[in-house]
């Protein structure tokens, strides 16, 4: 399940709209399953006169290698006054940025197994289960330490997982350091 953080700006929060904003986390989740976390930001805008006020909806995803936004910008046509439209483009919206983002992982997935993936041994194993989840390191045959998140296994589960596990693994840089988009156990020792 992806840690949610859901934020109202100027209303009252209501059970029904967080109950909506889950489901449609959790589609987004059946759509793509190594999303980290998610932040959703609603809010309401007072600067129309003639009309109600409109829904705006942000929504921060955090996946591997990056943070994808959408800005929750009103739609002035007036089909924003309805918080579920707002919901439902926002979320449309992430979706296919998501779209995009998997597409262009998997050619750079693609690109690394012809160009060979690189090996290491896990060193440390965390298990957070919090808000990060858990995550680990891997030292690579250079020696250094290349993060990798719980999400990025490919093959298997964490907490499966052992120190000194071999696995095979695909690095890119990461907003901290080199990190592990990757990871895919092919042996013990």
């Amino acid at each position: 399940m992806i840690p949610v953080q859901i934020a109202y700006r100027d209303f009252r929060p209501s059970p029904a709209v967080t109950a909506d904003i889950k489901e449609r986390v959790a589609k987004l989740e059946q759509f793509f399953n190594r999303i980290t976390w998610c932040y959703v930001t609603v809010g309401r805008s007072f600067q129309r006169h003639r009309r109600g006020n409109l829904y705006s909806v942000r929504i921060d995803l955090r996946v591997p290698g990056q943070a994808i936004v959408t800005s929750g910008r009103p739609d002035y046509d007036g089909a924003h006054e309805d918080i579920y439209v707002a919901l439902r483009d926002a979320f449309n919206r992430i979706q296919r940025q998501l779209q995009d983002y998997t597409r262009q992982r998997r050619i750079r997935v693609h690109m690394s197994e012809q160009q060979g993936s690189s090996r290491g041994r896990v060193v440390r194993i965390l298990r957070e289960g919090g808000r990060d989840g858990d995550y680990g390191f891997i030292e690579a045959k250079d020696g250094r330490e290349i993060y990798f998140h719980g999400h990025s296994l490919v093959h298997g589960k964490f907490d499966e997982l052992k120190i000194g596990s071999e696995v095979r693994y695909a690095e890119e840089m990461g907003e901290e350091g080199p990190q592990a988009s990757t990871v895919e156990v092919v042996g013990t020792s």
